[in-house]
């Protein structure tokens, strides 16, 4: 797609054009392609009308109600933060009460949109020119913001930030462009020194703007977090997203936080003050009580399993491990509690039989601490994941002061 067809897009006519079409139908797309080129859309055209509809059709899962209101690209999608996350941005900047926020590499511009929506005036820039097209057109509801093309690098920072009510928001790129994996996706990086701009810049521009932002893989090295910002870890039904540090006016509270999403709940976060800063860890089978609580992947992101074990007076099964059992029965939010049917040594004998005597045809294994390939080992069991005509049961294979077991529990 080209920056003409980006602009026919946008316009009037191809907005219009766009709200006219069918809701996306895999099967329709030929007969769709062969009206719109009988009707004397140019083929480009066509094509990138076709693209907008499958695009949106897919961004629903992000966006919801909201999807069509946008242009996309398929990187852009699929490296757009989902609306929950992009108001969770925008809400900070709009409680710190900023009137401008330089949104550098602002992608096709969704979190810009967010911040715009709550009256917060963005410049975006994004090094590709077809995506910060792109981006402009999706800011048009809001004359005041606008995105162009440019280098993140480039930004200049105004001499007294704080009197003009200035912020900065980066989300680097953590991308090669031009370098797929083996699903044909572009490849990521996962390592701080390897984003661009660089972690480096990040900082430059931090010092330089109290009020910045910045959005980062969830597996930021705890250690990297610069002094007095906050670090929160999101997670959106289960899967850890982001993490965001943020420096001056947008830290609620310096330290490691996370924030946990999901549909049809409210949000819900756990900072260091609820955690204990060396959580114990269980001593024996022997002292694991009857329930065992799996924290929200955010909360073990943001090393605050000491917020599991305090809620629910437990311990650790084993240092680093994850999971907490207790004798305490506590409705945890930000952890799924199981109850403990029974906890044994693990060998495959003694838990191939222990699944016949309680006639469990059906088995779901989850593992933390303990490297075993699972094909072979329902093989060894003589068992699959289906329950058919017996019973279903889920087991844990973990390590409990060292000692690996098998934890057979219930999900509650």
């Amino acid at each position: 797609m080209d920056l003409g067809i980006v602009r026919a897009l946008g316009s009037p006519d191809g907005k219009e054009l766009l709200r006219s079409l069918p809701a996306y139908d895999e099967t329709q797309v030929i007969a769709l392609q062969d009206r719109l080129r009988r009707e004397g859309h140019a083929p480009e055209l066509v094509a990138a009308l076709l693209t907008q509809q499958r695009l949106r059709a897919r961004a629903v899962a992000k966006f919801g109600e909201f999807a069509d209101d946008l242009l996309y690209t398929a990187d852009g999608l699929e490296q757009a933060s989902r609306l929950e996350l992009s108001a969770t941005h925008a809400g900070r900047f709009y409680n710190a009460s900023l009137a401008t926020v330089h949104d550098l590499g602002c992608g096709i511009g969704s979190d810009a949109v967010a911040m715009s929506a709550l009256g917060v005036t963005v410049q975006g820039v994004d090094i590709d020119p077809v995506t910060a097209a792109i981006a402009d057109i999706n800011l048009r509801p809001w004359p005041d913001s606008r995105a162009r093309v440019g280098l993140a690098e480039e930004f200049e920072p105004p001499r007294d930030p704080l009197r003009s009510r200035v912020g900065v928001w980066l989300d680097p790129a953590r991308r090669v462009p031009g370098v797929t994996g083996r699903h044909g996706r572009i490849k990521r990086v996962f390592r701080l020194d390897e984003i661009r701009p660089t972690w480096d810049f990040v900082v430059q521009v931090a010092t330089a703007v109290p009020a910045t932002g910045a959005k980062l893989s969830p597996s930021m090295p705890k250690d990297a977090i610069p002094l007095g910002t906050e670090a929160q870890w999101t997670s959106y039904a289960g899967e850890v997203l982001e993490c965001t540090v943020w420096w001056g006016p947008l830290a609620h509270r310096p330290g490691r936080s996370a924030r946990i999403l999901g549909p049809g709940r409210s949000p819900v976060e756990v900072d260091e003050t609820m955690a204990e800063a060396d959580p114990p860890a269980a001593t024996s089978l022997s002292s694991v009580g009857p329930w065992l609580y799996e924290p929200d992947r955010a909360v073990t992101q943001a090393g605050l399993l000491g917020a599991v074990t305090a809620a629910t007076l437990g311990s650790e099964v084993d240092h680093g491990l994850g999971y907490v059992v207790s004798d305490a029965e506590v409705d945890v939010e930000f952890a799924r509690r199981y109850a403990i049917r029974e906890a044994m040594p693990f060998g495959v004998k003694s838990l191939r039989a222990w699944l016949v005597q309680h006639g469990v045809t059906g088995l779901t294994i989850k593992k933390r601490g303990v490297r075993l390939d699972d094909d072979e080992l329902r093989r060894q069991l003589r068992i699959g994941r289906k329950a058919g005509d017996g019973a279903q049961a889920t087991v844990i294979l973990t390590r409990v002061a060292g000692q690996q077991v098998v934890l057979v529990v219930d999900p509650c």
